[in-house]
């Protein structure tokens, strides 16, 4: 009998937590993406979600090559849009659910007077941090802006890669570098440690679209997921952290 009640018990368990949904976005989304998927776990009692953040690009190489992923959100429409291209999300089912800004920042005790990017020329600019462009959406927007205003050649000597916009962050705010390109979210988090100098322009809309895996176990709950997402609580809790909404 005892036997029964504890084969009843796992069996009870593993019926409540019957679906993990695994979700697979960019760095700069950890911190609002871990309050909303409290918040969905709390109104959908039947799926646990599972988190993977890091680089957008090395998270879409990464579902390509097999990885079991039922959601993906990345920082940027061009990772996105590769994803479509080879065949990892279907474009009917990619959605923009936020938005957000590109930055310079500084750590808080810098004298630095940088008001524009042309001031990253001055001799005591000796080290600038950037998510490597190739596989960071907020590398790529901060290198585009510096080739587009004639910046880039003269300045990527200077530049230190990292392999996520947080890694960015953790530089800038350990005074490791002299200034820093990440998202407006991303300086919010660390006010006390980071300034910012100025807001940059990208020569596109930093845009985060979130889509459905095509190859993911859990179609269902990474519809009703995304769904959540684009809702009004999560909606506002984005806007909390510094997104700028749909």
């Amino acid at each position: 009998m005892k036997f029964l009640i504890c084969s009843s018990l796992f069996f009870l368990q593993t019926l409540a937590w019957s679906a993990e949904l695994t979700v697979s976005a960019a760095a700069s989304l950890t911190q609002v993406f871990q309050e909303i998927g409290a918040q969905f776990e709390g109104q959908n009692p039947g799926t646990k979600i599972k988190f993977n953040f890091g680089a957008s690009g090395a998270l879409m190489q990464q579902i390509a090559h097999g990885a079991p992923v039922d959601v993906f959100a990345s920082a940027d429409t061009d990772t996105m849009n590769k994803a479509v291209a080879k065949g990892v999300v279907a474009a009917a089912d990619v959605k923009v659910f936020t938005t957000n800004k590109l930055v310079l920042i500084v750590p808080i005790q810098s004298k630095a007077n940088l008001l524009q990017l042309a001031d990253l020329k001055k001799p005591h600019i000796k080290r600038i941090t950037m998510g490597t462009p190739a596989s960071v959406p907020a590398g790529h927007y901060a290198q585009r802006s510096l080739e587009k205003a004639g910046l880039w050649t003269e300045l990527k000597g200077k530049v230190i890669n990292t392999t996520n916009v947080r890694q960015a962050l953790d530089y800038v705010s350990r005074d490791e570098v002299d200034a820093g390109f990440v998202y407006a979210s991303d300086a919010q988090l660390m006010q006390d440690k980071v300034k910012v100098a100025f807001q940059v322009a990208t020569p596109t809309p930093i845009q985060y679209p979130i889509a459905k895996v095509s190859s993911g176990p859990q179609a269902d709950a990474a519809n009703k997921f995304i769904a959540f997402v684009l809702s009004s609580s999560p909606q506002s809790l984005l806007k909390k952290y510094g997104f700028g909404g749909q």
